[in-house]
């Protein structure tokens, strides 16, 4: 095995390690507080503006994310939005659930399983 699929192997494996031990988190270019694209900045914002807790990774400040994370669950582009370790999409798929109410009710859904789990 080269060292690149190597480097391929363990980022995969980190990121399902990501998506499966957060309830919610979001793959994003920047940070909720400084985004680097307005993709990023309005799926972020809709995630804020639920009140619910969320984690998220910066996909600038990992370069293996950056690199790995669209062959994860074959998804090209950046954000990504994953709830109970499941891909539910990208800027314009959060933003449809956020105005619909569903994305505050999936955050709590599993931000509360996720409590009840730990404790």
């Amino acid at each position: 095995m080269s060292t690149q699929d190597s480097l391929e192997k363990e980022t995969l494996q980190r990121i399902h390690d990501q998506v499966t031990n957060n309830p919610v988190v979001l793959y994003m270019k920047g940070t909720p507080q400084m985004p680097s694209c307005g993709f990023s900045s309005r799926a972020a914002q809709a995630l804020v503006e639920t009140g619910e807790k969320f984690a998220f990774v910066n996909i600038l400040a990992d370069a293996a994310i950056f690199e790995h994370l669209p062959k994860y669950q074959d998804w090209p582009t950046f954000p990504q939005l994953y709830i109970n370790g499941e891909l539910q999409g990208g800027c314009d798929i959060t933003l449809e659930l956020a105005e619909s109410g569903e994305l505050k009710k999936m955050m709590a859904e599993a931000n509360s399983k996720a409590e009840e789990q730990q404790g």
